[in-house]
């Protein structure tokens, strides 16, 4: 019994046979997904918004409203995090049985730094790409100074070589 190392393709291959003759005999791509889907059992929705913390279920440690001071509410968040994990230090050494509860709020700190944090990649996205077009019109300006450099260049050694023609 033979076997093969990868199986065998799907078979909607057939509906691309004429393809090279006729590429318009290919069919359609489907059109994009809108809404919501589901994959492998789990729920997804196409909408880029970043669910709240109420919707997920967590309780917001810090100011709700559209004018949050990230770098203030971070730095905040750090600080109560670093006094956390020292009480849990304490807790540790002094009572283990009762470290659930300062475990439960360090997870509620790091889930609000990680929403804030979420919160801030769209400002992440405009500027690495302002800064990759920035880079792009720097590369392209060199260039043409480099062409433009080449090309005196070019011009100078031809007048040389004119000039030495001429001598002759």
């Amino acid at each position: 019994m033979a076997t093969s190392a990868f199986p065998p393709p799907p078979p909607f291959y057939r509906l691309y046979k004429d393809y090279i003759q006729n590429p318009q005999s290919a069919p359609e791509p489907p059109p994009p997904i809108q809404g919501t889907y589901v994959l492998f059992g789990a729920s997804y929705t196409t909408d880029d918004a970043l669910p709240s913390l109420e919707e997920q279920g967590v309780r917001q440690l810090y100011p709700k409203g559209p004018n949050v001071d990230f770098k203030k509410e971070l730095k905040s968040l750090n600080r109560e995090l670093q006094l956390h994990i020292l009480e849990l230090a304490d807790i540790l050494v002094e009572r283990p049985s009762q470290y659930a509860r300062k475990v439960e709020d360090i997870s509620l700190i790091f889930k609000n730094m990680h929403h804030l944090l979420n919160s801030l990649r769209p400002h992440q996205a405009r500027a690495t790409l302002i800064h990759m077009l920035e880079r792009q019109i720097q590369r392209r300006k060199q260039a043409v100074e480099d062409i433009k450099r080449r090309r005196e260049e070019a011009q100078r050694i031809l007048k040389e070589a004119l000039a030495k023609l001429d001598g002759q």
